[in-house]
């Protein structure tokens, strides 16, 4: 084994990792190194400052470099405070000024999906559905379609029956991109926020027609079967999907 004196003249040059690592060494590693000492030396390379106090301003200066020194990724979010059981979904459709589609769906209706997806959609659609990012899909029930030459706009609220609230999703936008390659419409609106979260901004609901796969997308109708709503620039699960809707603006 290492002398004691070697090991507290080593400790100091080591980066805070290794130090870390070496407490899992064996006991003698460990009580050397949980001396406050050697994380303050690690703590005075990262923000020299603190080191200008009497004592750490956490508990010790191993807590503080073990919370501050690395940027948390990937932290579990807690259970959201809502759920799609509590939620219904109003969405209205227009081509120009005729209203083409009116639904109101129950959360756990657009939380399901269309199971199994027709026949008669394109490959790169079906691929597009199958990524694991979450999307809410409802299927268009009466199916509808709509002139490809027409101006196409949307609107979607969202209501909590625990609550009687309503909040905004989208309102009036224009479908104003056809995806050729993937048989969609897409049309999208920065999110009402509560004020509640003033530093939070610049996040889209993207609502997307679902069209059957055409010979020629040019000519003719957009057969939609299937309308889809997501948050993909934040919210890739359910839970992350949940807190951002309990965010909204509700009145």
């Amino acid at each position: 084994m290492f002398s004691e004196e070697v090991l507290k003249n080593v400790f100091p040059l080591l980066e805070g990792e290794d130090l870390a690592a070496c407490m899992g060494v064996c006991k003698q590693w460990r009580d050397i190194a949980s001396d406050d000492f050697y994380w303050k030396c690690q703590c005075a390379k990262k923000w020299p400052s603190v080191c200008k106090r009497h004592k750490p301003p956490m508990e010790t200066y191993y807590k503080m470099f073990q919370t501050f020194s690395k940027r948390r990724l990937n932290r579990s979010l807690p259970p959201p405070r809502l759920s799609f059981e509590n939620l219904e979904f109003f969405i209205d459709i227009w081509s120009e000024d005729k209203l083409v589609f009116s639904g109101l769906i129950p959360g756990v209706t657009l939380e399901t999906g269309i199971k199994p997806l027709p026949s008669g959609i394109s490959q790169v659609l079906r691929n597009h559905l199958g990524k694991p990012d979450y999307k809410m899909i409802v299927p268009a029930e009466p199916r509808f379609t709509i002139p490809i030459n027409q101006t196409v706009s949307v609107s979607m609220l969202v209501g909590r029956n625990d609550s009687n609230k309503v909040a905004r999703i989208i309102n009036r936008s224009v479908f104003d991109y056809i995806d050729r390659s993937s048989y969609r419409a897409l049309a999208f609106e920065y999110l009402d926020l509560s004020p509640y979260y003033p530093f939070v901004s610049g996040i889209r609901a993207w609502v997307s027609l679902l069209f059957m796969e055409v010979e020629d997308i040019n000519d003719g109708l957009l057969d939609v079967f299937g309308i889809q709503l997501d948050f993909c620039d934040v919210a890739d699960t359910k839970e992350e999907v949940l807190w951002l809707l309990d965010m909204l603006d509700w009145k």
